[in-house]
């Protein structure tokens, strides 16, 4: 954006990371979700990052599974990052709150604020207890695909409903 005088003094926009698990491998979920993303630029510095697959899957438990795929999560974070787990036991909240809720984390002078789409087994123990904080998107089940374009609308959304933008509709 055009620089004001003393603007330079502010910190930085808060960056945010949609962190996925595993390729998208629907290529109508893949740009689905970069058309989202190409959007919400617009309004904020917003990073998908593809965690790659893990190797062997068919000789690892479940847990195993898990673990493997939350150390290299947690890999990821840095100290001060704020860390959201998009998981079908956190908080349900409307569009409206969630815009609120996002603006909260703006506010605080947060640097970067990642968002969590885990693998097919969902969380490892170690993951849970690095959140700051667990969105649901529904009560409903949908696939780790499926939810990154949602999710990725949902973001969108919300930072329309902040920039008072005629998307959203009560």
């Amino acid at each position: 954006g055009r620089q004001t005088q003393g603007q330079s003094l502010r910190a930085p926009p808060m960056k945010v990371d949609l962190i996925v698990v595993g390729k998208t491998d629907q290529a109508e979920v893949r740009s689905l979700v970069a058309a989202y993303l190409k959007r919400l630029n617009f309004y904020a510095k917003v990073t998908l990052t593809e965690l790659p697959d893990l190797k062997n899957t068919r000789s690892l438990s479940a847990e195993s599974q898990k673990r493997q795929e939350g150390e290299a999560l947690l890999r990821r974070f840095g100290d001060g990052d704020g860390v959201v787990l998009l998981d079908e036991r956190g908080e349900q909240m409307r569009s409206v709150d969630f815009s609120a809720w996002v603006q909260k984390r703006m506010n605080s002078g947060l640097k970067r604020l990642c968002f969590v789409i885990g693998g097919p087994y969902g969380f490892s123990k170690e993951e849970y207890a690095r959140a700051d904080a667990k969105i649901s998107l529904s009560a409903m089940t949908f696939s780790h695909q499926m939810i990154r374009v949602l999710f990725a609308e949902q973001l969108y959304r919300a930072f329309t409903i902040l920039n008072n933008e005629p998307y959203h509709h009560e």
